[in-house]
């Protein structure tokens, strides 16, 4: 019999099917810059482990410098996957497959860096968060206080008004959107510029919940109909650059119930809380948008 983890685990994503990950191996922005970052943070002879290995790509990137890569990876398909891609590249020789749940698995020695991206906008459906703080209480318990550099190394989080556009060929649709960073939204009136509602750094310890309210001065008139949820990851730190490698999800787009009509001025507060991890309904149903302040009007809103 599945337990309540192993249920909850089959629901969000950690068994997807194959050509999901397939298609990840297409994605360009998402390829480049966990590249670019593993090149610049793993170091010759390093000693790598990635959580939630998926193709193994990632691992591979790693195994260009690293003197050994373990890969962990719990869906048995994918593990197969791994193993058959890697052996058809070279120095794939250097990553060890392992089929066990990250979620209880430690490699049997101190690990330089560790790579782990099971993302999602917000940090919902997928077990970023859950994933990182349990292997650090288990990796410090067994090898000391000191951890190792995280890949991604932290996320940023921010939300913004929309009024979206649900027409589908006359067909009224409020349904949940992802939308491609780099390509103008023309079904996307932008109501207001994002706020940031969070900021996690994997290397401290960081809570699953997640809560925020705040305030926004309406750019336009419209009607709030959504909320725009954008993640920035920041997949490594350059000091000596003083920059960063950055990765951008798509963007996700939530319908409101209940659209709320503005003019430009007037103030909106947003609030919303919801446990990394969870389900997009769970953060839709927290949402609460209202305007409670009209600029040079007595017209309530409605």
């Amino acid at each position: 019999m599945l337990t309540e983890r192993e249920i909850e685990s089959c629901y969000l994503g950690q068994f997807i099917p194959l050509h999901y990950h397939h298609n990840m191996l297409m994605d360009a922005r998402r390829m480049d810059g966990f590249q670019a970052a593993i090149d610049a943070v793993v170091f010759p002879g390093a000693k790598v482990l990635e959580l939630g290995g998926g193709t193994g790509v990632l691992s591979w990137f790693a195994s260009a410098r690293a003197e050994k890569v373990w890969c962990v990876e719990f869906n048995p398909e994918l593990v197969a996957e791994a193993r058959r891609l890697l052996a058809r590249n070279h120095g794939g020789h250097k990553v060890e497959v392992i089929h066990a749940d990250a979620f209880d698995y430690l490699p049997p020695e101190p690990v330089d860096v560790v790579i782990c991206e099971m993302i999602h906008v917000g940090m919902l459906r997928e077990k970023q968060v859950q994933m990182i703080e349990s292997f650090k209480r288990r990796y410090r318990a067994r090898f000391g206080d000191k951890l190792p550099v995280f890949i991604p190394e932290a996320a940023i989080m921010a939300v913004q008004p929309l009024q979206q556009d649900y027409d589908f060929n006359g067909y009224q649709a409020p349904i949940v959107q992802f939308q491609e960073p780099s390509v103008i939204q023309h079904g996307s009136l932008e109501l207001a510029q994002p706020a940031v509602y969070s900021v996690l750094d994997f290397s401290q310890d960081t809570g699953e919940t997640i809560q925020w309210e705040g305030r926004f001065t309406m750019a336009q008139s419209g009607r709030v109909n959504a909320l725009r949820f954008i993640t920035k990851n920041i997949l490594a730190v350059l000091m000596k650059q003083g920059s960063t490698i950055d990765w951008l999800n798509h963007y996700m787009v939530l319908p409101l119930e209940e659209a709320v009509g503005v003019r430009a001025g007037d103030t909106v507060r947003v609030a919303f809380q919801y446990r990394a991890g969870g389900s997009l309904p769970s953060l839709q149903q927290a949402m609460r948008v209202e305007c409670i302040a009209v600029e040079e009007r007595s017209l309530a809103c409605a």
